[in-house]
């Protein structure tokens, strides 16, 4: 089953890491966040992939043409004849990994129609290029099934971005409390579409998967939530970059799934 990953946004609220490389490249860790998200699926078995490429898609396209060499260590022969033998084997030896250019502008419904041609095969998975969880993809995969419906978007409950007081009438803070959830679910990523859903999107650089194909598909009843109750965090500004390499720092990251 193929995994569609999109890596072509611009990333523009976190220029400081993404001036000369696209986001699912910087690094968590010293791994490319791209990779963890790999990591993640791989995990529960499923290890093709078509990257939806973009902004500075050259950069990703040089990760994987070398990953051999960064990922092994290896003998060269120089000359004419030259030679490489690679020693030991890391542990990404059977994923398959296409990478499909898709449009410096694209959004991101224009992306996954545009990379149709790859991907084979009645059920496929989407998911963003910059963000971590510790959901169980095959009970994902399991729920899908299970409802019959065409889509399947995996939730979250929110958490506000913003220190929330309680105020009274002459200004008086009653409580305060940093960051709280609050009601209502959010748009994880995540998702598990049957092949149907392309017929919902079109190569329009315009065409955004959140927006006119999600609400035809909910108005439809063809759109269904799977509710995540463990961590998510998505990497969109430098703060959130910083966070993830704590997380990652302290030995125990939540979206290390595999081992």
């Amino acid at each position: 089953m193929k995994t569609v990953i999109l890596c072509g946004g611009l990333g523009t609220r976190l220029r400081e890491e993404t001036d000369f490389r696209p986001k699912p490249m910087v690094e968590i860790g010293g791994r490319p966040i791209l990779w963890h998200i790999m990591k993640i699926y791989a995990h529960y078995g499923f290890r093709e992939f078509v990257l939806c490429l973009g902004y500075r898609g050259t950069v990703i396209r040089d990760y994987f043409l070398n990953y051999e060499e960064m990922n092994n260590d290896f003998t060269i022969s120089l000359g004419r004849k030259q030679q490489i033998v690679h020693h030991d084997a890391h542990d990404e030896q059977d994923y398959e990994v296409t990478l499909a250019e898709t449009g410096p502008q694209a959004m991101t419904g224009a992306r996954i129609k545009r990379v149709q041609r790859y991907v084979d095969g009645d059920t496929f998975m989407v998911t963003y290029g910059d963000g971590l969880a510790d959901v169980d993809l095959r009970k994902v995969l399991a729920f899908h099934r299970a409802h019959g419906r065409l889509a399947t978007m995996t939730t979250m409950a929110p958490s506000s971005r913003f220190g929330m007081p309680e105020v009274d009438g002459t200004g008086k803070v009653t409580s305060f409390i940093e960051k709280p959830q609050i009601t209502g679910q959010a748009n994880a990523g995540f998702f598990v579409f049957q092949r149907r859903v392309f017929d919902y999107l079109t190569s329009d650089d315009s065409c955004v998967l959140e927006r006119e194909p999600l609400e035809t598909l909910a108005r439809e009843g063809e759109l269904m939530a799977f509710h995540h109750a463990g961590f998510f965090y998505a990497m969109d500004t430098y703060r959130e970059y910083q966070k993830l390499n704590e997380l990652w720092a302290s030995g125990q990251p939540p979206w290390k799934v595999w081992r």
